[in-house]
């Protein structure tokens, strides 16, 4: 029996061995104080600017030291206060802060407290969500939020979720599941195709997909032409007419038109492309629909605003990350398909270690519907979410962005010294460029962009990042943060304003 001794060698033995309910006080105590910092800061660092002032130099020399490089491991033990005091003086001043008000960001939301609450939860569950014995709470939880995900897009009673890392993850399986599944009826094939049986083969998107629909293919063996991009329209969508043609020539060259992938909600401007046509084309050519809804599947939630993201319901497969406009912490995202069984086919796999005294199809076993093995219980903060607000909460919550970047367009419309890239967006990001009076060389109205940016960054006021467009370079607003008002819009356009006029005007004299 342990005597109690064994690990005295730490200054906190019952933050090692905490099975006696003695050390509750000492756990209490942690937990106490690592909420503590949470708080110092959100309070004292996350509200105050966008992001810290210091160049990624200096960031490197206050984290690593005067060196600027990772020192070895540390051999002997900390207190936990100690080691909670480097995370106050070494983290929280350099941290990047979604939760300001002013910061526009890319898709990072600020985390609604209760998802914290519920990753915090999650740590202490440790649910492993592989087999079901390895985490069999974990193993419901996630059923009931694959489900809720499930009827959110629409996919019917035998579609099917699996929770995953996040957009690039859930893209990666999409197309896995569309090698495995599809070309292998389409090619009429006893066992999924690989090596040479990829070749000729063709999947169809614009030029506003996600980079990782390229990267997927290259990691499931397809060759690199395999990617038909077809540019987007002057609003960044996909015209189905050309897609249409493209499968026409490809067929006409003997080619295998395989897939067909749709964005609601792009990454460079929010556009939705016109899902119901381009489902309509999928199924007269018999391809596979997959639709990267990372971000804009969000807009089911609203009942007022889901209309801006139609035909996700006629979808092979769905690509959601709750990580993104459910306003949850890092990381969730899900993969929807609308056959349970195209998934348990494409990754199931019974490794001899895996061994149950039940019956195989007892209980559910995550592992065999995604590529991941040990999996964190990622459903816990989500589901915990959508208990707290409720599906019309967080619908209220996409809807009030959205309606923050409408006003945002509006205030750039009847502005004379910013342009829009499109006048009205699809959702909640705005990109746009200010317009200094006598530059119009594009050149040079790039570099300005660039510039400003990186003066908004440095000044603390608010932040918005780049993006380049059909060549040219524009700012863009990612308004995902539902704590933001239209006044937080009008300093940002002050803030711009104002350092666009010090650009112009130079860096004050010095005297002689």
């Amino acid at each position: 029996m342990p005597t109690g001794e064994e690990f005295d060698w730490h200054p906190e033995p019952d933050l090692i061995d905490f099975h006696d309910p003695a050390s509750r006080a000492a756990l209490e105590q942690l937990g106490d104080d690592t909420w503590s910092v949470a708080m110092d800061y959100l309070f004292d660092h996350a509200f105050v600017r966008p992001v810290g002032p210091l160049t990624y130099p200096e960031l490197r020399r206050a984290y690593f030291g005067e060196s600027g490089l990772p020192g070895p491991a540390p051999a002997e033990p900390s207190t936990s206060a100690k080691v909670l005091q480097d995370i106050r003086d070494r983290m929280l001043p350099y941290a990047y802060n979604a939760h300001h008000l002013r910061s526009f960001s890319y898709f990072t939301t600020p985390p609604l407290p209760i998802s914290a609450a519920g990753d915090a939860l999650a740590a202490w569950l440790h649910q492993s969500v592989d087999v079901f014995h390895a985490g069999p709470i974990g193993t419901l939880v996630e059923e009931e939020v694959a489900t809720w995900l499930r009827d959110l897009v629409g996919v019917g009673s035998d579609g099917w979720a699996v929770l995953t890392s996040g957009g690039v993850m859930a893209n990666l399986m999409a197309m896995t599941v569309m090698r495995d599944i599809a070309l292998t009826e389409r090619l009429g094939a006893t066992a999924p195709p690989r090596g040479g049986q990829l070749e000729g083969v063709r999947v169809y998107c614009s030029d506003q997909a996600h980079f990782s629909i390229r990267r997927a293919l290259d990691l499931l063996g397809f060759p690199a032409d395999t990617l038909r991009v077809i540019d987007s329209d002057p609003d960044f969508r996909l015209p189905p007419a050309a897609v249409a043609d493209a499968i026409a020539t490809d067929r006409a060259a003997g080619l295998l038109p395989l897939g067909l992938c749709a964005v609601s909600g792009t990454t460079n401007t929010g556009t939705v492309d016109p899902v119901p046509d381009l489902a309509d084309l999928a199924e007269r050519e018999g391809l596979w629909f997959h639709v990267d809804a990372a971000y804009g599947g969000a807009a089911l939630l609203s009942a007022r605003d889901a209309g801006r993201v139609p035909g996700l319901d006629r979808a092979d497969s769905v690509t959601i990350d709750p990580h993104k406009w459910f306003f949850q912490a890092y990381d969730v995202g899900a993969l929807v398909v609308r056959r349970r069984d195209d998934l348990h086919r494409t990754f199931v796999r019974r490794p001899e270690y895996y061994r149950s005294t039940r019956p195989q199809d007892e209980a559910i076993s995550w592992m065999e519907f995604t590529v991941e093995g040990t999996r964190r219980f990622r459903a816990l903060k989500l589901w915990m979410s959508w208990r707290h607000l409720g599906g019309t909460g967080l619908g209220r919550l996409v809807e009030r962005t959205n309606d923050l970047a409408a006003a945002l367009s509006a205030m750039l419309r009847d502005s004379t010294d910013f342009e829009l890239v499109v006048a009205e967006p699809d959702l909640s990001i705005v990109c746009f460029r200010h317009r200094p009076a006598g530059v119009d060389d594009p050149v040079e109205l790039d570099a300005h962009q660039d510039a400003l940016q990186r003066a908004l960054e440095e000044s603390g006021q608010a932040w918005v990042s780049t993006t380049r467009l059909r060549g040219r370079t524009w700012l863009r607003a990612g308004v995902v943060n539902h704590m933001s008002t239209t006044e937080d819009l009008a300093a940002l356009l002050d803030s711009l304003r104002t350092l666009a006029a010090r650009a112009v005007e130079g860096p004050p004299a010095t005297s002689p």
